[in-house]
C-alpha cells in the first residue's frame, strides 16, 4: 500500500509542479488523460499532506458602469409591509446567478399580502423595457 501511495504522490507532485496552480480536480483530469484513476479526495489528501496549495479565483459579477435607476422615489410604504388585500403592493427583486459558466438574471415579483411569487423573468440578458 505504501509503495502504491508513493507512486501516486510522485505523479501528483509532478503534475502540480508543472503548473503550480492546479487543484485536485484539474490534477484528476490530467491523470485521467493518462489513464490513471485516482479519486479527487485522494489527490486532495496527498496535496494537503505535502503542503501543495492550488491558486484559484472566484468568478464575480462585474457591475456595468451605466447610470440607471437614479430617480428619487418617495417612501410610500413607510415600512408597513403587512397588507390587507391581494395585489395591493407588489415588490420585485433582481439578482444574478451563474448558469453553465455564464451570468443570467432572475427577477421576481412578490405580492406582499401573502408573500407569493406572482411573476418572474429570467434569462441571459435583461430586456430594455
Amino acid at each position: 500500500m505504501k509503495k502504491k501511495l508513493s507512486v501516486h504522490l510522485i505523479k501528483v507532485v509532478k503534475i502540480y509542479g508543472a503548473s503550480k496552480i492546479y487543484g485536485a480536480s484539474k490534477i484528476k483530469a490530467v491523470l485521467m488523460r493518462k489513464d490513471i484513476i485516482l479519486s479527487s479526495q485522494k489527490i486532495r489528501f496527498l496535496m494537503i499532506k505535502n503542503n501543495l496549495v492550488s491558486k484559484y479565483t472566484k468568478l464575480k459579477y462585474r457591475n456595468h458602469k451605466t447610470m440607471v435607476n437614479n430617480d428619487q422615489i418617495s417612501n410610500v410604504l413607510n415600512r408597513q409591509f403587512n397588507n390587507k388585500k391581494p395585489n395591493e403592493v407588489v415588490v420585485s427583486d433582481l439578482t444574478y446567478v451563474q448558469v453553465g459558466g455564464k451570468w443570467h438574471y432572475i427577477c421576481l415579483l412578490i405580492d406582499l399580502f401573502n408573500r407569493e411569487i406572482i411573476g418572474y423573468s429570467a434569462g441571459p440578458k435583461k430586456p430594455l423595457n
